[in-house]
């Protein structure tokens, strides 16, 4: 009867700690799909009030995008909440009021964002497109279920296509019995093969991206905060330019039908040379301490971040050489809490959570930078749903690979939990190696042309260069600066 009743008690037990964890990543979640549901919200175009078919389906693909940003945001969160939790549990090992936080959460939520992941990246997001591009079959009554027969039928199209594209080139590369047969199980293999070869390219993405959104950092918050005001007359630029848009409001308001100016490009002008007036408005009525302070801090810290992640790097390649333990690698107990993963405990700690994150930042900007996604650009209350969709999809190849990234270049040393630690190319030395070395040099190169480009400039004048665009500087008008720098009166 004792081992009955003690039986019972530990079912109870799992049972009660099961049920808390499904509220907790429940409201965890939730208070991830709210954030998301506004930002989204902020930037998709605003549409009328009237009810038809096309509000609903724009409605149902928002909520899907909306899902489908939240899945990222838990994704990017994944790494940060680990390292957290891992070191909480080694400072307060038996407090009662974080007894919630185990293993067995942290191994939860790893499983539940590598299942939403795979689900909006081949169900959720391909069906919100087809969806808002359908109109029904040829010769079919239009309406709500002949746009979902049709997107549905295209699912399977697609599905069966990448099935087939997938199968090949695992025949391709991997020809043996073992791998031929193991094809053939769909939930045990093939969608974990599928996600690893996704999250290989959203690795090389991220090896593309976050080089050049580390460089583009410099200049995004260059452009967001003031710069220090040296041997500069505020007055008499502000003066310059009120004259400039004087003269451009009289030249379009006395134009005629027979004018040699394009209104078009004339009211552009005047839009430029206005946006140019409030900011240098703004640098005047800016304090000294945002002007002198400020700005010289955040770029310092951009600049120590910067370099930290690269020494990060270059340290991680020489273990590599030295040692095999340094290889990534996926782990399936629950030691959450048994020991550090940082030689400097909870403040080596708080660091990695900060490259972490500043990581994520300066990819997204870099992905936007490219000249290949700049139309992918969200713009504030005039983003179409089919750009929102293709945001999503990318924000979240980004993000699902972000740890893998973390633990690869050795930012931390926390090992991948759940399906993250499966990837097949996880194990290839050369791979790894050569993903190290490449964002190691990449980004060298990235900070290295940004900061010598205005001496390139220079050179290129004094030689009499500077007419044949060599420099990707030299095609930005000579009038203004994007701060609001006057350089030619």
């Amino acid at each position: 009867m004792e081992e009955d009743d003690a039986t019972i008690t530990a079912r109870e037990q799992n049972f009660h700690s099961q049920v808390r964890e499904y509220i907790i990543c429940f409201l965890l979640f939730a208070v991830l799909y709210f954030v998301s549901y506004f930002i989204i919200t902020r930037y998709k175009r605003k549409a009328d009030d009237h009810e038809d078919e096309d509000a609903i389906v724009n409605r149902i693909s928002l909520y899907l995008c909306t899902f489908t940003l939240a899945v990222s945001a838990g994704a990017v969160l994944l790494l940060p909440f680990s390292i957290v939790s891992n070191e909480i549990l080694l400072s307060f090992p038996k407090n009662y009021y974080i007894q919630w936080l185990n293993g067995s959460l942290i191994h939860g939520l790893w499983n539940l964002v590598s299942l939403f992941s795979n689900l909006c990246l081949f169900m959720l997001m391909p069906f919100a497109y087809f969806f808002l591009e359908s109109e029904g079959f040829a010769g079919s009554k239009k309406g709500i279920k002949a746009r979902v027969l049709e997107t549905f039928v295209m699912l399977i199209l697609l599905g069966l296509l990448i099935l087939g594209i997938v199968w090949v080139a695992s025949a391709l590369i991997d020809n043996d019995a073992a791998s031929m047969e193991s094809l053939y199980d769909l939930w045990e293999f093939y969608l974990p093969y599928l996600y690893s070869c996704i999250s290989l390219m959203g690795g090389l993405l991220l090896l593309l991206c976050t080089p050049v959104g580390l460089s583009r950092m410099f200049t995004v918050m260059g452009q967001l905060l003031v710069k220090p005001t040296i041997l500069e007359d505020l007055d008499e630029q502000i003066y310059c330019i009120h004259l400039q848009e004087e003269a451009l409001q009289r030249r379009l308001n006395g134009m005629t039908s027979h004018s040699q100016y394009n209104p078009v490009d004339l009211q552009q002008e005047l839009d430029g040379v206005r946006s140019m007036k409030n900011k240098l408005e703004r640098r005047k009525k800016a304090s000294a301490w945002e002007k002198n302070l400020v700005y010289p801090v955040v770029m310092l810290i951009l600049l120590a971040g910067t370099t930290i992640s690269v020494l990060l790097v270059v340290f991680n390649i020489l273990y590599l050489l030295v040692d095999e333990t340094a290889m990534p690698r996926g782990s399936k107990e629950q030691g959450i809490g048994s020991a550090s993963l940082s030689t400097f405990g909870f403040v080596g700690a708080a660091l990695e959570i900060i490259l972490i994150f500043y990581l994520m930042v300066s990819s997204v900007v870099g992905f936007y930078s490219l000249r290949v996604f700049e139309e992918l650009t969200p713009r504030k209350d005039d983003t179409t749903m089919t750009t929102i969709i293709g945001c999503c999809v990318s924000i979240l190849v980004l993000s699902s690979a972000l740890p893998v990234m973390s633990r690869t270049l050795g930012i931390t040393r926390f090992d991948l939990l759940g399906d993250f630690g499966r990837f097949n190319w996880l194990g290839n030395f050369y791979i790894v190696l050569s993903y190290n070395i490449l964002f190691a040099v990449v980004t060298t190169l990235c900070l290295v042309r940004k900061f010598t480009s205005a001496v390139r400039e220079e050179l290129l004048k004094a030689l009499g260069l500077d007419k044949l665009h060599l420099s990707n500087n030299t095609r930005e008008p000579e009038k203004h600066s994007s701060n609001g720098h006057q350089k030619s009166l």
